[in-house]
C-alpha cells in the first residue's frame, strides 16, 4: 500500500498507547485490537480512494456500481442499495447524486412501483467498475501485505463479531 502517514514514527503508537492503556484499566487486547482495525480501515480507504479516484469514484461510489452491477437488470431501488449496502438512506441518496451526475447511473421509475424510484447502471458506469476493479485486484486491495491464508483468517475473525452486531443472520 503506497499512501503512508507523512511522517513514519520510530516506534509503534498503538503499542504505546496499550502500554500506557494497562496502566489504568483494564480491556488491553481488545483496546489494541479495535485501533489496529480502525487505523487499518483509515490506511485502506485513503489507499482505495487514491486507486480509485482516476476512475472518477471513491470507494462508496464504488461499491454502489458494484452493486448495481451484481443486479439482475444492472438495476436495484434506491431503497435495496441502502439495504444491501448497510447504509443510511441519506448516503444513498448522495452516492446515486454523485454517480448520476458523473453519467455512471441514471435514476429510472421502477417498473410495477410508481412510488420506487431505481438506480440503473449506463454504460459508462458498467466500463467504470471493470477498469477499477482491475485497478483494485491488480493492488491486492490495498492488502497485498497478506497472503491468502491470512486473508482468510481475518474474514474468519471478524465473521462473528458481524454476527453479535446482526450484520447477518
Amino acid at each position: 500500500m503506497p499512501s503512508v502517514p507523512q511522517r513514519t514514527l520510530p516506534f509503534d503508537p498503538i503499542d504505546e498507547a496499550a502500554r500506557h492503556w494497562s496502566l489504568r484499566w483494564d480491556g488491553v487486547a481488545a483496546m489494541r485490537a479495535v485501533t489496529s482495525l480502525m487505523r487499518v480501515q483509515q490506511l485502506l480507504i485513503g489507499h482505495l480512494d487514491e486507486v480509485l479516484r482516476p476512475h472518477g469514484l471513491t470507494f462508496a461510489r464504488y461499491e454502489a456500481l458494484v452493486l448495481l452491477s451484481f443486479s439482475r437488470h444492472g438495476a436495484l431501488p434506491l431503497g435495496k442499495m441502502g439495504q444491501r449496502l448497510q447504509v443510511h438512506p441519506t448516503s444513498v441518496t448522495s452516492i446515486v447524486n454523485r454517480l448520476e451526475a458523473s453519467g455512471h447511473l441514471r435514476r429510472e421509475p421502477h417498473p410495477s412501483d410508481g412510488r420506487t424510484v431505481m438506480a440503473a447502471l449506463t454504460d459508462v458506469g458498467r466500463a467504470a467498475v471493470e477498469a477499477a476493479t482491475a485497478d483494485l485486484v491488480a493492488g491486492g486491495f490495498g492488502l497485498d501485505a497478506l497472503d491468502e491464508d491470512a486473508l482468510a483468517q481475518i474474514t474468519h475473525l471478524l465473521r462473528p463479531v458481524r454476527r453479535a452486531a446482526g450484520d447477518f443472520a
